[in-house]
């Protein structure tokens, strides 16, 4: 629900409604799903505060708000297992030491820490703080992925081209450390440029795209920190176990 008072923009508290301020004079009220009677019942109080008009009312029922849910899960699944299966189609040709489909695996778990994280960092402000999320905060998620992914297949490219420089000069420990080293300024530096956007958007800019940014500026820095120390990381681990067992 989104109003506007027609003078000096009063305080106001209200049980189980986020009210977030817009502009000189309006504000944004987001509750869980309420029918007419409840509708009236807000309007009513915000009245005994000033006049005021109604700019918009949406209502998203319990029906419509878990099909959203369903879909927005099914979406961020696909999109995962998707990128999987391009990195693994990519690096077809590296098949030593390591399989190229524990490249894609190996991205994949990332992107499980990349998502999981501001998912969970939104559900701790949900739970003390009564942010709630929309399906703008869903299309934060699949942004995450596709910044952190393209991150991942920098480092993972590299680590292609290293090993195809150095071939068996070099344990594989040893190129992928090296590999990291040539690609983690262009990482930090690429990921800071994203960071001081989405910080100059959460503080300067709508309410609207407040916890969007957020949303980004969380899962940008942890995506920068899995791409470098996670994926590759993984890649090693799994090497040094195979090696073991052979």
């Amino acid at each position: 629900m989104e109003v506007e008072y027609k003078n000096t923009r009063p305080s106001v508290v209200l049980p189980d409604v986020l009210v977030q301020p817009v502009g000189e004079k309006g504000l944004i009220l987001r509750m869980p799903a309420i029918d007419e009677t409840g509708h009236q019942a807000i309007l009513a109080e915000l009245r005994k505060r000033g006049e005021f008009d109604e700019k918009q009312f949406t209502s998203v029922g319990p029906t419509i708000g878990q099909e959203l849910k369903k879909n927005s899960f099914y979406a961020i699944i696909l999109v995962m297992i998707m990128i999987a299966l391009y990195i693994t189609w990519t690096f077809r040709e590296v098949s030593l030491p390591v399989s190229s489909w524990k490249y894609g695996v190996a991205a994949l778990i990332a992107l499980v820490h990349d998502v999981s994280i501001p998912a969970g960092f939104f559900a701790f402000l949900g739970h003390f703080y009564g942010v709630t999320v929309d399906t703008l905060f869903v299309t934060a998620l699949l942004t995450i992925l596709g910044f952190s992914v393209h991150d991942t297949i920098v480092v993972f490219d590299r680590i292609r081209e290293n090993l195809k420089k150095l071939g068996g000069r070099e344990p594989f420990e040893n190129v992928v450390e090296i590999s990291l080293r040539q690609t983690i300024g262009r990482s930090i530096n690429t990921s800071l440029t994203v960071m001081l956007v989405m910080l100059a958007l959460y503080f300067l800019g709508g309410v609207s795209t407040k916890y969007f940014s957020l949303a980004i500026l969380v899962g940008v820095f942890f995506g920068t920190y899995s791409s470098i120390f996670i994926a590759s990381f993984l890649l090693v681990t799994w090497h040094k176990w195979a090696m073991r067992r052979a």
